[in-house]
């Protein structure tokens, strides 16, 4: 975000003068037409039109020959041409260095604060440290004499953005407000004045938000939104309420301006930079919340915008973004691919994105247990860590160290001796200091160290308990399932088959010789199909034991059906028809069906004992992108209620009542298909739907 608002802070200060371009041949002298043609130049940089720029800023160059004053003004143009056409920010350095020269050699001080202002920001887009700082301290020599209140707000937001980069957000802060102060000073300030300043305000609410004080940095976003008037401004305002609201929690009002960003940045290349920021923050929030789906949609689109932009630091961060994202998702190596291409960039223009972009590096091949790269990664995170730690102490005694120096430089040493005094006294506590602080670390790793290997221990025998509790459940469901098979399917036919029998037993004369042949038969023929039946159960359910998975095929079900019309011999008072509207295949485990099935045509059976002319129809069709299945009975209808153990997996099972309902749920899981029941008193009619995806 930082580097967005530098993007757009300089740009309202250089164009504030713009006109329409005027025709060169209304002026007569020279210097008429180059006072014409800056207004040109301006004009075409206020309506984008960059690369135009660059070349009638050159026509501006050659025009001008000897007049310092007006090539320093073209050159700051062709230098802006440059920046904005594709970020070409080594031409545009070269040229706004020129306009800098000139502007000081002719003592032109808003042209030199424009320059000035431009080279803060290409010297942090280019990482020329050494010279941003020579800048600074030469504005700081400057800004005293400076009289001119504009001049001397735009300075001073110079010297507040130079402390930024450096994210020493206290001086940035106070230069920043005396910056706003004195734009404020203007009652009759114009839009683009007006809009800096709303722009000087986001970049106080950025800082904050880097600081982790999002209500101070909402705070600041609303005082920013009176002034706010241009689209690349508001852009930015959506963009920080978004960072801080996300942070905050409230991710409905950072979709509102989530939202807002869209429309206000919609067919505007210049703001793809934006949007690719605020999906990146989107996709922290949800990243954070380990909704992963979500944080990898906002992930692609920050990479795609950020690709759009053409701008290697926002590119950089969304390859971290998306990085982590893959890494969460256990896609290892893709999470590489997206970290490795940011890291080629992550040092030059960031060492905490470095050092975060090793550290995922290290994580992702800790994952696919390659240690040694883990180890490199890891090595390289810790000792960049180390080094923003030196560098932030460092900094932090420097600027003590100048602190005391500017109080303290008029006071001299009064005693040699003293001083010798107290510098044994200081080595000698410094010794003792030593010694109880290495004491101390001594005892803390050793405690450290003792608490890391309980805590992996309770680790490892967790982990070893969850996964025997979860093989045991699974064997426990396991065999109710073979439970609920064996009793549904097996024992309908023995009941038939015992019923006969005690029918020939107890009344025998309520046979005549026809009927007994015939029930004979049918006995007989029951008996044999079931023995086949517990065959092939039993060898079925041996394969099932070690490994309760569905072995799925293409099966016709034509066969499907011929096999299970032969297990319902015994059920001979009850009309039960397999129709085939076609020669249908269906993707799916043929024994798992079957049992499927066949349990629901037994239950049928069951309600069609005392019905009149009972009737059951199984009935296979395509329709679109599904099979289905329909077995419908004429038992009168029921309480939908009963069936509620196909969806309920809470529903508690009785000793001879619900395992069958059970079995079938979990088979019709198991193989992807879906059930339906509708029952009507009314019609007197049941059916149960099975639905198949077509394959």
């Amino acid at each position: 975000m930082k580097k967005i608002l530098l993007f757009i802070i300089f740009n309202f200060f250089a164009f504030a003068l713009s006109q329409k371009q005027t025709d060169l041949g209304k002026y007569k002298s020279i210097n008429d037409k180059l006072k014409a043609w800056e207004v040109y130049c301006q004009d075409l940089g206020e309506n984008e039109k960059y690369e135009l720029l660059i070349d009638k800023a050159e026509y501006g160059i050659q025009l001008a020959k000897n007049n310092p004053k007006y090539i320093a003004k073209f050159c700051f143009y062709k230098g802006y041409g440059y920046e904005y056409t594709n970020n070409q920010y080594e031409k545009a350095t070269i040229y706004f260095e020129k306009s800098l020269k000139l502007s000081q050699q002719v003592k032109d001080l808003q042209q030199e604060t424009l320059a000035l202002m431009r080279l803060n920001y290409m010297y942090y887009s280019i990482k020329q440290h050494q010279k941003a700082k020579n800048l600074i301290l030469y504005i700081k020599k400057v800004i005293d004499t400076v009289k001119d209140k504009d001049v001397k707000a735009t300075m001073l937001g110079s010297l507040g953005e130079y402390y930024l980069d450096r994210s020493e957000f206290e001086n940035f802060i106070n230069y920043k407000l005396k910056a706003i102060d004195y734009l404020k000073l203007d009652n009759k300030a114009d839009s683009l004045k007006l809009n800096n300043i709303g722009i000087s305000y986001l970049q106080i609410a950025d800082a904050y938000n880097d600081m982790k004080q999002y209500e101070k940095a909402v705070e600041y976003c609303n005082y920013s939104v009176p002034y706010l008037n241009k689209s690349d401004g508001i852009a930015f305002l959506y963009n920080s309420y978004i960072e801080a609201y996300t942070h905050l929690g409230n991710i409905e009002l950072a979709k509102k301006y989530y939202l807002e960003l869209y429309k206000t940045s919609a067919n505007n290349p210049v703001l793809f930079l934006n949007v690719s920021y605020a999906n990146r923050n989107m996709a922290e929030f949800y990243l954070e919340k380990n909704r992963l789906e979500l944080a990898d949609d906002y992930a692609d689109k920050a990479l795609l915008f950020a690709i759009k932009s053409n701008d290697e630091e926002i590119e950089m961060e969304a390859n971290v973004i998306k990085g982590k994202v893959l890494l969460k998702q256990k896609k290892y190596k893709s999470a590489i691919e997206k970290l490795n291409k940011a890291l080629k960039f992550a040092y030059v223009y960031d060492k905490r994105s470095f050092a975060e972009v090793n550290e995922k590096l290290s994580e992702a091949y800790a994952a696919k247990n390659d240690w040694k790269k883990a180890y490199e990664y890891h090595k390289i995170y810790n000792e960049t860590n180390d080094s923003l730690f030196v560098e932030s102490g460092k900094q932090s005694l420097a600027d003590s160290e100048a602190k005391f120096q500017n109080k303290n430089k008029q006071q001299e040493i009064k005693s040699l001796s003293a001083e010798n005094t107290i510098h044994e006294l200081s080595i000698k506590n410094a010794k003792k200091q030593r010694i109880y602080l290495i004491s101390g670390l001594v005892f803390i790793a050793i405690i450290g160290a003792l608490l890391y290997n309980q805590s992996r221990n309770r680790k490892r025998i967790n982990q070893k308990l969850s996964f025997l509790n979860s093989e045991l459940e699974k064997a426990n469901k396991t065999k109710m399932q073979f439970f609920g098979i064996l009793n549904h399917d097996l024992r309908s036919p023995v009941v038939s088959l015992i019923h006969f029998l005690n029918l020939q037993k107890d009344a025998p004369e309520l046979l005549d010789a026809d009927t007994k042949i015939r029930l004979e038969k049918q006995t007989s023929d029951s008996a044999e199909q079931l023995l086949t039946q517990m065959e092939d159960l039993l060898l079925w359910s041996k394969g099932q034991m070690e490994n309760f998975e569905p072995n799925k095929q293409f099966y016709n079900v034509n066969e499907i059906f011929k096999e299970l019309e032969k297990e319902f011999v015994w059920a001979s008072n009850v009309k039960i028809e397999f129709e085939v509207l076609s020669n249908i295949k269906i993707f799916t485990d043929k024994e798992y069906l079957k049992t499927v099935i066949r349990n629901l045509i037994n239950n049928a059976v069951k309600v069609l004992q005392n019905i009149p002319d009972p009737k059951i129809l199984c009935k296979v069709w395509d329709q679109g992108d599904y099979h289905y299945i329909l077995i419908k009975d004429n038992g009168g209808g029921t309480n939908i209620e009963k069936f509620r153990a196909l969806y309920d997996d809470k529903m508690s099972i009785g000793t001879t009542k619900g395992l069958g309902m059970h079995v079938i749920r979990d088979l019709c899981k198991a193989i992807d298909c879906k059930i339906d029941v509708d029952s009507d008193k009314e019609i007197g009619e049941t059916k149960i739907m099975l639905c198949i995806k077509n394959m």
